[in-house]
């Protein structure tokens, strides 16, 4: 059975997700929140970078979000991973990685400079223009298709939950961008995340 080093408020709220959207077994360990918000040491014991996520599964550790989501794919034989139409494929790939590799690092980045005294004025003006491209992008997107790989549901999707779901409730909301509040609406709904969210305790980038 997986086991899920699971950190509350945080990325590791995706796995949780994903596994019962695949209805695959799981346990949790979960980790409180320390000074200035980091992951407590514990987790060092479990993988070197002490970084939520991190699974565990018959001796295998994994880390990092983006790596586990295709490790969990994969043992559930491909269900919600890469489409069969090419393009969907490649739309898949694509935002698999964009979530944290671009998207999320500038999110980060404006919330961490917009905290500093004297410099967060400044730095929400600089980074501002950044994620107004990547939410304008990512508008135009999910205007053209209903999920982010097409036409059908992926883990594409659980990728790309998390860098949304901050920017409406740290970075300054969706207004004016009715397709992606609409998409979070949808996922929000979902049986299998409305589960997640009763495992897998506090996450306050969403309503309960």
């Amino acid at each position: 059975m997986i086991v899920v080093h699971h950190l509350e408020n945080s990325r590791s709220q995706r796995i949780l997700w994903l596994l019962e959207e695949l209805g695959l077994p799981y346990e949790i360990v979960n980790y409180k929140r320390g000074r200035m918000m980091a992951a407590p040491l514990e987790m060092k014991r479990i993988h070197p970078l002490g970084k939520s996520p991190i699974i565990e599964d018959e001796g295998i550790v994994v880390a990092e979000t983006g790596a586990i989501i295709e490790y969990i794919v994969e043992k559930a034989g491909g269900r919600l991973g890469p489409p069969a139409e090419a393009d969907d494929a490649r739309r898949y790939r694509f935002f698999l990685h964009y979530a944290e590799g671009s998207v999320m690092t500038t999110l980060l980045m404006r919330m961490v400079i917009g905290m500093v005294p004297l410099l967060g004025r400044a730095g929400k003006k600089m980074f501002q223009p950044m994620i107004d491209t990547h939410l304008g992008y990512i508008e135009t997107e999910l205007a053209a298709r209903p999920w982010f790989a097409g036409e059908e549901f992926t883990a594409a999707d659980t990728m790309m939950s998390f860098p949304l779901e901050f920017a409406a409730s740290r970075v300054d909301g969706l207004n004016g961008r009715p397709a992606t509040s609409a998409w979070l609406d949808k996922i929000h709904a979902r049986p299998a995340y409305r589960a997640a969210l009763e495992r897998g305790g506090p996450y306050d980038f969403v309503g309960k």
